[in-house]
């Protein structure tokens, strides 16, 4: 066997062994996907799932599970995150340009390092900063609060991505407008940022991906409530609440309850981060045709 044909076998057992690996590392999310969907497709496929609210607990014997559902969970969850999203979105988005464009002082570092350091951070215990911070002052849980702690995780996700797809803008962009006699500030906003917009967008998402997901900010400022709530300083249910909670309860409808919110979750988390992608290799495809 000469040495060609040993690389050429060597470089086979390489892929195939990267094919194995990467199969291996899919399993966990099969398993988690299937055995989601097995559980709570009997509960997402009733209509009235998706428009009614919780039934009173009962005894497995008692209303089928048809006519329960989280449509309080849904509205109450679209509520905070996108009140998380207008906190967290323009505040990130302005913060992230401006660590790329204007951020060489030596602070800007550690606005970079903490900003890491926050999306690491136990959402846990950005669950007690904002109960401590607005909750207890306020004596009332609420979905402001909830809001609130969602922006904080949502923020540091929306400055380092914005950062990172503004400093992929070439900077013969800059210098044209700059030419043009447009201060630095028209052309970071009206130039470098509407290039940078697919990056930008993305980072959003995925931001708003995992808000979306997050349960344990949400035990110390929503807490949650068994009925539709629109009001923001009201206690509101959200759909990682549901999980959390009825599936410890006895009762066989709200358990599947919490099945049919995992398996609604799981679908809008995956979505949206179906959607970034897209987001992303358009911007990768229209950067490669320029």
């Amino acid at each position: 066997m000469n040495r060609n044909t040993r690389r050429q076998a060597a470089s086979r057992a390489w892929i195939l062994a990267a094919y194995l690996l990467t199969l291996i590392a899919l399993i966990p999310l099969g398993l988690v996907l299937w055995f989601t969907i097995a559980k709570g497709l009997p509960s997402v496929i009733h209509p009235q799932f998706f428009f009614n609210s919780e039934l009173p607990p009962c005894e497995p014997r008692c209303p089928a599970v048809s006519e329960a559902g989280v449509a309080h969970a849904i509205v109450g969850s679209g509520i905070m995150v996108g009140l998380a999203s207008a906190m967290a979105v323009p505040v990130g988005i302005l913060a992230g340009i401006y660590l790329a464009e204007y951020g060489y002082a030596r602070w800007a570092g550690w606005v970079r390092l903490g900003a890491d350091v926050l999306v690491g951070t136990p959402s846990i215990a950005i669950g007690l900063f904002v109960y401590a911070f607005l909750v207890v002052p306020l004596h009332h849980f609420s979905a402001f609060s909830g809001a609130v702690a969602l922006a904080v995780l949502m923020l540091p996700v929306v400055v380092r991505t914005t950062e990172g797809a503004v400093v992929l803008i070439p900077n013969n962009l800059r210098e044209s407008g700059l030419a043009l006699g447009l201060p630095r500030w028209r052309v970071s906003l009206q130039l470098v940022l509407p290039a940078a917009a697919p990056g930008v967008i993305t980072g959003a998402l995925l931001a708003v991906a995992r808000a979306a997901g997050e349960t344990a900010p949400l035990l110390f400022t929503a807490f949650g409530a068994h009925v539709l709530q629109l009001d923001p300083s009201a206690p509101m249910q959200a759909l990682p609440l549901t999980v959390f909670k009825y599936a410890q309860l006895p009762y066989r409808s709200l358990q599947d309850q919490a099945w049919g919110a995992a398996l609604v979750l799981i679908v809008l988390v995956l979505g949206i981060n179906l959607v970034s992608r897209w987001v992303l290799r358009r911007q990768i495809a229209l950067a490669g045709s320029l």
